[in-house]
């Protein structure tokens, strides 16, 4: 089932008299439960494309479908909608509240819902006990190791139940241990129907997908996993 779809997407960004082409002419599709990483040294676009991919911005030009839906035609309560029901995030630097601990943490996307908050905590139990932080719920991300910090970020990208799970350098700030053990996680994940799409520079986490697409100033110049081997 395809699940993504762009056309000729675009992005450009004034800075100042110059103008900068994040993206130039990106076409992508994206089946249902596929594992792609986004491929590229620092400023080809990778993460430019995620946030596309994310919502979290609007092309310059292009068309981007997801589920069918025309996305630029939508208002920004409606990509609201679609950010928090169904795409998980998860970021390099984990993005967690300092002072607030993990059950809490994970509990967002839920309390931006209007889950009730007997159900919003159980939910959050159940994603913090998936990625093995079950003992850890009350303490805060200061009282966490980088490894453990980047599961309860995947445990609030879980807890909606999105179906597609966007990973932008999620093992950046982690030793290769723990990043194997984030991107086994991962892995996992995908087996069980999830669409995982990871932005990475890193042969060794790229491998972990099915595909890649390589991207350099802002262009696809590679859509196949043998680029990986």
């Amino acid at each position: 089932m395809q699940l993504i779809e762009m056309k000729n997407i675009t992005k450009n960004y004034e800075m100042g008299e110059a103008t900068v082409h994040a993206l130039r002419g990106i076409d992508l599709v994206v089946e249902g439960a596929e594992f792609l990483a986004i491929v590229g040294p620092s400023g080809s676009g990778k993460s430019t494309l995620m946030n596309m991919i994310g919502c979290l911005d609007r092309p310059s030009a292009g068309e981007y479908y997801l589920e069918g839906k025309k996305v630029d035609e939508l208002n920004d309560d409606q990509l609201a909608a679609i950010r928090n029901k169904s795409i998980g995030f998860v970021f390099q630097t984990f993005n967690l509240l300092p002072r607030t601990n993990c059950l809490h943490n994970v509990e967002l996307p839920l309390l931006y819902s209007s889950v009730g908050r007997k159900d919003r905590e159980r939910k959050a139990l159940e994603m913090l006990e998936r990625v093995g932080l079950g003992s850890r719920v009350h303490h805060n991300p200061s009282e966490l190791s980088g490894g453990e910090r980047q599961r309860v970020a995947i445990a609030r990208a879980l807890v909606n139940d999105p179906k597609i799970v966007l990973a932008d350098e999620p093992t950046g700030n982690l030793d290769s241990k723990t990043g194997s053990e984030i991107m086994a996680i991962l892995a996992e994940l995908n087996g069980e129907g999830k669409t995982i799409i990871l932005v990475t520079h890193e042969k060794y986490i790229a491998e972990y997908s099915r595909r890649a697409v390589y991207l350099r100033d802002g262009q696809v110049v590679s859509e196949d996993a043998e680029i990986l081997r």
